[in-house]
Formats: C-alpha cells, structure tokens, sequence
C-alpha cells in the first residue's frame, strides 16, 4: 500500500517533466521541418531549451535530409527513459529494454496530438480574436499550413467557412486510430 502511495505521484511527475522536455525537443523538430520562423521568441526558447542536450548529440549524429536525427533520437531516448522509470517506480514486471520498442507509439502519438491541437488552437483563435498577430499563433500557423494547404485545395473555403481544419482534425483522428493499435501491439505496449 505505501509503494502505490508513493508511487503514482512519482509517475506523475516523471510523466510532467519529462513529457514537458519531450515535448520541447518535438517542437524544435517539427518547426525545423516545416521552417517555422527561427528569430520568433518562441523558436528561440525552445532553440534554448533544447541545445544544451541536443549540440553533443548532433557532434555524433548528423542530420539526413533536411531532418534533424539528433533530435528524433534524443527524443526516443528521453521517451524511453521516462517509460523505464515508470517501469521502475510503477514495479511493473517489465524489462526495461521493452522501453525502447514502447517509446516509438508513444512519440507517434504525441506527434499527431501536436498537430490535431494546434489546429483546434488555432480556429479557437480564429473565432475569439481573428486577424490578430502572436508569435505563439505565428509559429502554429507555420506547423498546420503544411496539412491545411492541401485541405483546403481539397475542400475549398465557401462563404467565409473554412472546412480545412476539420477535415485535417478528422484525418488524425483516424490516422491515430488506425495507427497506434497495431503499433502498441507491435511492440508490446502497456500503454494506452
């Protein structure tokens, strides 16, 4: 009784912070990949944030492409690293290897949440202050144009409504449905 006590505010906190962190470090990835403004205050936050364990990576790790590997691997370390300490703190009978293999849904999952909430983020805003300049808003627009633009070529804008965001929210909630299951059994997952 004491360890389960104890316990679950422990996984809470390792669930916060090291998904806070996480989180960061995708930020960073996804506004390189979509070339998200670089001088926004934002960009330069997470720029911040992230370097100090992203640059020693990045001597050993070099990018492929145009994508920043440091930080897909930095991520699924950290993922894994957090999963393992649940493991450790939640006294699951798992082997802490099996951490590595349940960290990428996880990521795949966290990535998709990205994009599905800055979207729904983004047409709050539309509704509450339309037009108005942000650098949080900024950067969100620079993350979604990517999945919106063929959206709305798709579905073009009538009388004033744009249907592009809801349709995009749709196609990751499938794609999170169709995806995540067969991945989370793929690789043994616990965690759903």
């Amino acid at each position: 009784m004491g360890g389960s006590y104890l316990s679950n505010p422990a996984i809470f906190l390792i669930q916060v912070l090291f998904g806070a962190y996480i989180l960061i470090v995708m930020m960073r990835f996804l506004l390189q990949l979509t070339r998200a403004d670089f001088y926004n205050p934002v960009s330069q936050f997470v720029v911040k944030a992230t370097s100090p364990l992203l640059n020693p990576l990045r001597r050993i790790i070099p990018g492929v492409g145009g994508l920043d590997v440091a930080a897909l691997v930095l991520m699924w370390l950290l993922q894994s690293l957090e999963l393992a300490l649940i493991i450790i703190v939640g006294g699951m009978g798992a082997s802490l290897v099996s951490a590595l293999a349940w960290a990428v849904p996880e990521l795949v999952n966290l990535a998709l949440n990205v994009f599905l909430f800055a979207i729904l983020i983004q047409v709050i805003i539309s509704w509450i202050n339309p037009g108005s300049y942000n650098p949080v808003l900024s950067l969100i627009n620079s993350l979604t144009e990517p999945l919106l633009r063929p959206a709305r070529r798709l579905i073009p804008p009538f009388s004033g409504l744009d249907l592009s965001p809801m349709v995009v929210m749709i196609g990751i909630t499938l794609l999170k449905m169709l995806l995540l299951p067969p991945l989370r059994m793929l690789t043994g997952s616990p965690f759903h």
